[in-house]
């Protein structure tokens, strides 16, 4: 006979372990994008701080597993049976949650997602409960432990708040004593600074680093909490010193502070978040332990033990530590994680990730004009005092090797985080390293200008984004595991067998959105060939743009058409939605234009010109097309009267015609095919689209079509039209661009062009 709660124990370990994995990818961000985005040292140094950091954290762990004791529920209330069950539910969850936003290469909270889940589940087995004893709903409360749930959640969001103005006002000061360029000033203010930034980071590795390591005794911990004072006073006067020293001897001192911050945020998240990850396990397999020798049935045997306090095993502790930092080493979704945040932080503009929506214009309108407010009764003395230190320094020669933003925001970053955990950790209040070290990275890069009006909506979109998915870890958090919870007490532990395909499936289809998100990334980052020595590569490049939009415009004509024959609305959709990611993309490249025509090389200059000119046409088709989605969709969703079949003949033959002809003008571009061939077929056509244009004129004297109907035909018509002959401007413009009377031309391209 099976032995399911043997078994369930092991499957808690073995998903203990892809939790770490996913988690570590997840709050990697926390101590690595101020490193990372700085650029403070290469990637290799700052993975090793973080690692021994992470390791060390790890290792002094032990002690930290209470809140999935007794955290969130009363667990004297539970049996065994119960447990085994809420803790399969909160793995399962866990492990497809922060797998579903490191794929989405969004940042959220393990912190958030374990308290919610436990909660979820607790909830869910309590009903269970309940309801088999006959009892009331409100005797649920009795079995969770509210209190603390509501402290945990309050704490946590409020410190989003905090943490976001804290670091605004933090970087806003450090801005006006060092300006862009900090080198001239490190000398005068430098090391107090630098003392200051080392105190935070310091203390806070006392405090929130080494709570809870077994090597350290309560003794030493009430000590440094009741000579806090004297601490601060010291730490402040040696470092102080210890900066001055380096600063006179030429060392830049930030490089330093950046990879010790990293170091301290990094032991302490593996210190104290943890449990996120593997406290589940190790209570369930404690659970185990103190029923297995019991000899009572798992339905009826109360799980008191949990409620005490018990050291967690250091062999435990050891595996899990390696196995994030093997994670850490490995990991692509966790460098996607950090890249999300170092890009929303980023000092420079660039290709934004986030659309702008309604709220980001609202928010961004309303703080610039509180700003404009501001700076009217500001004395402008004070105001060009202040201009003055946001003059930026002269940008790097290589785009590849410039930071996101400088060293001392990077230091402010850690520093202001540092001390808001280890304040929280002091005053006994719980939050989120996760959200403490986001809303600090945007509230200095708001701060710092970065949020300039040219990017605003975007980061502010990308912000409000990345709250909202915190919001909803919370509840998908919460209801998944509630559900997974039900369907284990339902049909039984052989039923985790099922939920496990569901999460394996889960997983399989996060790592392919991942690759695809990625692929998509690469290829807007994809180089843009500008040097004189590259001019024939550039326009290779845009040969393969216009064919790739020209296959593009071909396969969204043929599905719109196909989509209003056939009335299907989900096949219109996903052409309306393909349109829109195009469009994006032309909005990225656009974005980069400036940057093509600043590194043109003399003599290329004409390089950006049709770059520019590419993205022009471009624009002007996908408008087409998105105006013919719209009307379609419309059409269809209105539930109005479908096409008759004279006009379904007439577009399917028009869509093939539509279709020869954008492939034949791409076959001219790649110089396949003559181009006035191709511009006299696709006149030919504009013909017997003007034919069509008179017949449904005739059709609609004859009362054959009604109002509806006239408007949808007209429209697909008009659009076709649109769309073949703002695809000949592809041909045309190519066509200039390789005339041998050009000042332009390129020998070696003229034949296969004309």
């Amino acid at each position: 006979m099976v032995d399911w709660y043997l078994v369930a124990v092991v499957i808690l370990f073995v998903l203990g372990i892809g939790d770490l994995i996913v988690g570590v990818s997840n709050d990697a961000v926390n101590f690595l994008n101020s490193a990372v985005g700085s650029r403070a040292s290469s990637r290799r140094t700052i993975l090793i701080m973080a690692s021994i950091g992470v390791f060390v954290g790890a290792t002094f762990s032990s002690g930290l597993m209470e809140v999935a004791r007794k955290g969130i529920f009363n667990p004297e209330m539970f049996f065994l049976s119960d447990i085994i069950v809420i803790f399969l539910a909160v793995m399962l969850t866990d492990i497809v949650l922060l797998d579903r936003f490191n794929s989405l290469s969004l940042p959220t909270s393990t912190t958030v997602s374990i308290v919610f889940e436990l909660l979820g589940a607790a909830v869910v087995v309590s009903l269970f409960k309940v309801v088999q004893g006959g009892g009331g709903i409100a005797s649920v409360a009795a079995y969770i432990n509210g209190s603390q749930a509501l402290t945990i959640i309050g704490g946590i969001f409020i410190s989003v708040f905090i943490a976001f103005v804290v670091g605004a006002f933090v970087q806003f000061v450090s801005r006006q004593l060092f300006s862009f360029e900090y080198e001239k000033r490190m000398r005068r203010v430098g090391a107090v600074w630098a003392g200051f930034a080392m105190t935070a980071m310091s203390y806070f590795l006392l405090i929130k680093g080494f709570k809870g390591a077994s090597f350290v005794s309560t003794g030493f911990l009430e000590w440094v909490s009741g000579n806090t004072a004297l601490l601060l006073v010291g730490s402040l006067v040696v470092w102080t010193i210890v900066a001055q020293v380096l600063i006179v001897r030429g060392v830049n001192i930030l490089r330093p502070l950046v990879l010790f911050g990293t170091f301290g945020l990094a032991m302490a998240f593996a210190g104290n978040d943890l449990v996120n990850f593997i406290g589940v396990p190790i209570a369930g397999f404690e659970s185990f332990l103190s029923w297995s020798g019991s000899g009572a049935d798992p339905t009826a045997f109360p799980m008191t033990s949990l409620a005490d306090k018990v050291p967690t095993r250091t062999e435990l502790l050891l595996i899990a530590g390696l196995v994030m930092v093997v994670t850490l080493w490995r990991s692509r979704k966790a460098r996607s994680v950090t890249d999300t945040e170092v890009n929303l932080s980023r000092q420079d503009e660039g290709i934004e990730r986030f659309r702008p929506n309604a709220l980001s214009r609202g928010i961004v309108r309303v703080a610039t004009g509180i700003v404009r407010s501001v700076a009217a009764v500001t004395p402008r003395s004070w105001r060009r005092r202040t201009e003055a230190n946001f003059v930026q320094k002269p940008d790097y020669s290589a785009p590849a090797d410039k930071p996101a933003f400088d060293l001392i925001r990077a230091t402010v970053n850690l520093t202001v985080a540092s001390m808001l955990i280890a304040f929280a950790t002091s005053l006994k209040l719980p939050l989120s390293t996760t959200y403490v070290s986001f809303m600090v990275a945007m509230g200095t890069s708001m701060s710092d200008r970065a949020w300039g009006l040219d990017s605003a909506v975007f980061r502010v979109a990308g912000v409000l984004n990345v709250i909202a998915g915190w919001l909803l870890t919370a509840l998908f958090a919460a209801s998944i595991a509630g559900i997974f919870a039900a369907i284990l007490m339902t049909f039984g532990l052989p039923s985790m067998v099922v939920l496990l395909a569901v999460v394996g499936i889960a997983i399989f289809r996060g790592v392919k959105l991942h690759r695809r998100l990625e692929s998509e990334k690469e290829a807007e980052a994809k180089p843009i060939f500008v040097r004189s020595a590259e001019a024939d590569a550039a326009f290779e490049d845009i040969i393969g743009r216009i064919s790739g939009t020209l296959a593009l415009a071909t396969e969204l004509h043929t599905k719109l058409t196909d989509g209003i024959i056939q009335q299907d609305v989900k096949l219109l959709r996903k052409a309306r939605r393909r349109i829109a990611k195009a469009d994006q993309e032309i909005e990225n490249l656009r974005v980069g234009l400036h940057r093509i025509i600043e590194g043109t090389a003399p003599g290329d200059e004409a390089i950006g010109y049709h770059y520019l000119r590419y993205s022009d046409v471009t624009q002007d088709l996908l408008q087409s097309l998105s105006l013919l989605a719209t009307s379609c969709e419309d059409h269809v969703l209105n539930s109005h009267k479908p096409l008759i079949q004279p006009q379904i003949e007439r577009l399917e033959m028009l869509s093939d015609r539509v279709a020869r002809v954008l492939g034949h003008i791409a076959d001219s571009v790649s110089g396949k095919t003559n181009v006035d061939a191709v511009l006299r077929e696709k006149n030919a056509l504009l013909v017997e689209l003007d034919r069509l244009f008179e017949e449904h004129g005739m059709w609609v004297q004859e009362k054959r079509v009604g109002r509806k109907n006239s408007a949808l035909y007209l429209r697909i018509l008009t659009e076709s039209k649109d769309v073949v002959a703002i695809s000949a401007r592809y041909a045309k413009n190519l066509n200039r661009a390789f005339d041998p009377e050009s000042v332009q031309a390129y020998p070696g391209k003229i034949e296969a062009s004309v």
